[in-house]
């Protein structure tokens, strides 16, 4: 679960830079939040995420114990490159990872969390 700051500024940046889909989405307004699961597919077949959108926070502190996100890609470097053209922030540019093969890159969402880009068949 991530909370986000705009939920529909999250769902578009998930959707547009991951092709990902809402695959449901209700306000709680007793409890003044709103959630919004997203994803590749079905929820009992496929991982998803789940973004929480509190109505009465704009800013939140990620901590020290969240890392990042890692999604695995067909080529980290094409990649890279559609996300930078679509207005994306690629924060660490596409290649190996230090004393390994592993081709990674990462880039940022609207609130800042970092998602990994981990090229397929490289792990």
């Amino acid at each position: 679960m991530l909370r986000v700051n705009d939920l529909k500024e999250s769902i578009d940046f998930y959707q547009k830079f991951f092709g990902m889909k809402v695959l449901r989405q209700k306000d709680y307004p007793e409890g003044m939040f709103s959630l919004a699961f997203i994803g590749y597919g079905d929820e009992m077949s496929d991982t998803v995420i789940e973004l929480t959108y509190n109505w009465n926070t704009s800013k939140y502190d990620h901590g020290g114990a969240f890392g990042h996100i890692a999604i695995e890609v067909k080529d980290v470097h094409k990649t890279c490159e559609e996300i930078k053209k679509k207005g994306g922030n690629v924060v660490r540019e596409a290649g190996p990872m230090m004393g390994s093969k592993l081709l990674l890159a990462f880039i940022e969402d609207p609130n800042g969390y970092k998602i990994e880009l981990i090229q397929k068949g490289t792990f």
